[in-house]
């Protein structure tokens, strides 16, 4: 059995660019526009891309497209499919025997709840809070997966067996959205001092995205550094 703490997030393929941006906003008023053009007056288009942001012209932002690779816990999965916006594809254990790969809480995983629902805070755990967390999850993933097994093994169908498999397995999945969709998503699931609206999402989650906004901001500069200047809301 393997147990593991992190995520991972890499970046499949994507058709997505500033320049998408700046092509879709300025077709309102020119029709069609080159690259050179784009490209000859960068303060211009720079301005452009925080004028859509700051009075939240959004559909320029969705003429994009990114599809993401995604191995993690699968109770991060059930938080990530609110959001409608991204297409979805994840492994199934109907059709395959799944992994005996487990998440357990790091040392780093802030473990205390203090305050109440929409403006509570964590704080770290007891070197025994840690022990027992890192004791009592393990040892309930080797009883479920050793249950799994005895059925797979009974000949009872891959579909049933998993039932009793827990929300600590990893599972992974291909997630595509645009622009506008994963700003949504960042909005949310990130914490940031900066924002204009506090959130308050689950480590895991947030690890997910922290690495999908590092890829994004690679390849769309302008409308990251335009994201977080006007506090991070989606247009």
């Amino acid at each position: 059995m393997e147990f593991r703490s992190d995520v991972v997030v890499e970046l499949i393929k994507s058709a997505a660019s500033d320049a998408d941006v700046l092509w879709a906003a300025r077709v309102s008023t020119k029709g069609e526009s080159s690259l050179a053009e784009i490209e000859a007056d960068p303060e211009r288009s720079k301005g452009l891309i925080n004028f859509l942001m700051r009075d939240r012209h959004g559909t320029p932002f969705e003429h994009s497209s990114m599809t993401f690779y995604v191995k993690a816990p699968i109770f991060v999965f059930r938080e990530f499919m609110r959001h409608r916006t991204f297409s979805y594809n994840e492994e199934s254990g109907r059709y395959r025997k799944l992994d005996p790969v487990f998440y357990v809480p790091g040392p780093e995983r802030k473990l205390v709840q203090e305050g109440k629902p929409g403006k509570y805070v964590f704080v770290d755990g007891t070197p025994e809070q840690h022990k027992l967390v890192t004791e009592a999850t393990k040892e309930s993933y080797r009883q479920s997966y050793r249950a799994y097994l005895e059925m797979l093994e009974a000949g009872v169908a891959r579909e049933v067996a998993r039932t009793v498999l827990p929300v600590g397995l990893y599972s992974s999945m291909y997630a595509t959205c645009n622009a506008r969709a994963l700003m949504n998503f960042l909005s949310l699931r990130t914490q940031r001092e900066d924002s204009a609206f506090p959130s308050f999402p689950q480590r895991e989650i947030e690890m997910v995205a922290e690495k999908m906004e590092e890829q994004w901001a690679a390849l769309m500069p302008l409308t990251h550094a335009a994201f977080e200047a006007n506090g991070r809301v989606c247009p």
